[in-house]
């Protein structure tokens, strides 16, 4: 079946005018949605803790910010861009609560309402905005005229206008200018975990971790190690990113396109993908999602431990190092902890 792609000329931000809209949280994602929506012309409020260290910072981007209850009972449209394990949480006790029907409520990822930790009731619309890329290059992009896809999907629609709420809204955060692709909550949701899990986060993190060892292992320097399987990764992905892969190997030397074909095959092999495949049917099955969330409720011990020993792991400390004589590198970083 073909894919419906929308542009910024399918979308009319018309039709947010005269609605507020909440963005609740303002973490990666949420303040570059509370961001882009001002600088298109949204009125836009950010839900927030009353003591969380987000408040002054999205006081500082010049937005308005309210409690998360308040900041519902003032918007017609909610955005959740909430941590995936907390946010049914808080809808149930101070979002639900302050939804009137006819009112739409938003997600920019959806696992909650594919899980069905969140159900909500049926007189409220539900739609999905999901930009394909972290919430700082979702910014950056909008900065520079630019545009991140996004991925759109209707979930409940009782006024019957829902999508085109959805195209508006994925527009003014700037999706409308790199395409905005339609498609339902069960394949972004299970598509999107495998890919973290298998490929962009778990996969490629673990196979630069093995290959610094296996170097250091052997008796090679850490610094070689980490410009090797580390650093350089990023000029080979945003070569793939300008072209795809033939891009890539058309742009390296015959030597690393041989390499490439005789020994990337004895990496990931057929017993690889068949433990993708596992990944895949954990997902698709629900478990993953009842593991995450019972890591939460039982306090995050085992997430903590994982990230304090990943944390210390040698590459770290050399990448640190490394890093700290390419000052350039700082110039135009997409992370700064003090503004988002």
């Amino acid at each position: 079946m073909a894919l419906s792609i929308y542009y910024d000329k399918d979308a009319d931000l018309g039709r947010l005018a005269g609605k507020k809209v909440a963005i609740m949280g303002y973490g990666s994602q949420g303040h570059a949605h509370a961001q882009n929506l001002k600088a298109s012309g949204v009125d836009v409020v950010v839900g927030l803790r009353k003591d969380s260290k987000s408040w002054a910072k999205a006081e500082g981007a010049g937005l308005a910010v309210a409690t998360v209850a308040d900041a519902a009972r003032q918007a017609e449209v909610v955005m959740l861009t909430l941590p995936d394990e907390s946010a049914a949480s808080i809808y149930e006790t101070e979002i639900h609560p302050n939804l009137e029907p006819g009112n739409y409520l938003a997600v920019a990822h959806g696992f909650n309402i594919h899980f069905r930790a969140i159900r909500p009731a049926e007189g409220v619309n539900v739609f999905m905005v999901a930009p394909k890329g972290p919430g700082h290059t979702v910014r950056a992009h909008y900065e520079e005229g630019r545009g991140v896809p996004c991925l759109v999907a209707v979930g409940q629609d009782p006024t019957g206008d829902t999508l085109q709420i959805a195209l508006a809204y994925a527009s003014a955060i700037g999706g409308g200018r790199a395409g905005i692709i339609e498609t339902n909550f069960r394949e972004e949701t299970e598509s999107d975990l495998f890919g973290e899990q298998a490929v962009l986060c778990g996969g490629l993190t673990a196979l630069m971790q093995a290959g610094f060892e296996t170097l250091v292992e052997a008796g090679y320097a850490p610094e070689m190690a980490y410009f090797e399987c580390i650093h350089e990764v990023k000029l080979i992905v945003d070569l793939i990113y300008e072209g795809g892969i033939a891009n890539m190997r058309y742009s390296v030397s015959n030597t690393a396109e041989y390499g490439d074909f005789v020994s990337g095959p004895r990496v990931i092999d057929a017993d690889t993908k068949a433990r993708m495949k596992d990944v895949l049917t954990d997902i698709q099955s629900g478990e993953f999602a009842k593991r995450f969330i019972l890591e939460n409720k039982s306090g995050n011990v085992s997430f903590e431990a994982m990230r304090r020993q990943a944390a210390e792991h040698p590459m770290e400390e050399v990448g640190g190092r490394l890093r700290g004589l390419m000052p350039w590198l700082k110039e135009k970083q997409l992370v700064d902890r003090t503004k988002n």
